[in-house]
């Protein structure tokens, strides 16, 4: 009898790499899209044998199409949820799609029976609002009162507290368990990528004029999909919470590995660093600036001796993470030089 599994968000970074690994170990996929008219398109991208993989229609802000996707699955990857490239209008416009979205997940997996819901997060509902503090585990939850939480970080702490306290309360046994990833890289499948690989895209192609003085954790995005697929299975697994990532590495970092691993197609990554009162002036005419502002001089480690300890899981090397980001970039000619 054929495994079968509901992947929410295939046209997503993320989602695309679990259901391709999800289909290599012989899963049946269902993934749901907002709009049907892009199956085509997400299907030719995600290369899926024919049969393993079916579409189906459904949002985060709506009921409709949600019944339909899970009929039959045994588990769920819950990925889908918004996520900006810079600011937002109203913090609102993030949290209330990914809470309620969660929600969604959570809710119809328990009507069709499910029997674990492996939960997208991020270290975002994990390493902000605290002051003080450098290093952070799985124990540690985002201070939403704590200054300059922004609305991303409290769209995945809002929408991961909400669908745990909805499965503990309603679950009727279901298990779920949180994969909490930090900055995620590696190589595109198409132009629909994280914000992530945005700024990488940015430093080999010379739009950005400096580098500003903020950093986050590195994973591969392979390595999540990874972490994702062994958690469906793994025993024991109910309520826990998992950290994905690499080294916490600066900008300047970065571009360094940067340029040095891409040699002559490097050349127009910056060397100059930006001074934080600059950004911070920006920060008061662009939103987008402004969004990035709180992270100037942080440092947010996050390590994944969880993972490790638990499930044997180690993240690839992070400088060989960020070249395959870059030069995918470039065999796809998203990146022009």
């Amino acid at each position: 009898m054929s495994k079968q599994v509901l992947v929410t968000g295939g046209s997503g970074y993320i989602g695309g790499f679990v259901i391709r690994q999800l289909a290599a170990e012989g899963w049946v996929v269902n993934t749901t899209i907002r709009n049907l008219a892009r199956e085509a398109e997400v299907g030719h991208t995600l290369a899926v044998p024919a049969g393993q993989l079916r579409f189906f229609a459904a949002d985060l802000t709506r009921d409709e199409g949600w019944a339909a996707a899970m009929k039959g699955c045994t588990h769920v990857v819950h990925v889908a949820s918004p996520l900006p490239l810079g600011a937002v209008r109203h913090e609102d416009d993030l949290i209330v799609p990914a809470r309620d979205g969660a929600l969604r997940a959570v809710k119809f997996a328990a009507e069709a029976g499910v029997q674990r819901v492996v939960l997208t997060s991020s270290v975002a509902a994990i390493a902000y609002g605290h002051q003080g503090r450098t290093t952070y585990s799985e124990a540690d939850w985002t201070d939403l009162n704590g200054r300059q939480v922004n609305a991303y970080a409290k769209s995945k702490t809002l929408a991961e507290r909400a669908a745990r306290d909805w499965v503990l309360a309603h679950g009727g046994g279901m298990e779920i368990c949180t994969v909490n990833p930090a900055g995620v890289f590696g190589p595109v499948l198409s132009g629909d990528f994280s914000g992530s690989i945005e700024l990488v895209r940015r430093l080999i192609s010379g739009a950005l004029p400096g580098l500003p003085n903020f950093g986050f954790g590195i994973v591969d995005v392979r390595d999540v999909a990874d972490l994702h697929v062994r958690l469906l299975t793994a025993p024991g697994m109910d309520g826990e919470r998992f950290i994905a990532s690499g080294p916490f590495l600066m900008m300047h970092e970065i571009a360094a590995i940067l340029r040095e691993r891409l040699g002559a197609e490097g050349r127009k990554v910056p060397t100059r660093r930006l001074p934080d009162f600059l950004l911070r002036a920006l920060g008061l005419f662009d939103p987008a600036v402004r969004f990035v502002v709180g992270e100037l001089g942080q440092t947010r480690a996050t390590p994944a001796a969880h993972a490790f300890e638990r499930l044997g899981w180690e993240p690839r090397d992070a400088a060989a993470t960020l070249e395959d980001t870059a030069r995918s970039l470039i065999d796809m000619g998203i990146v022009k030089l």
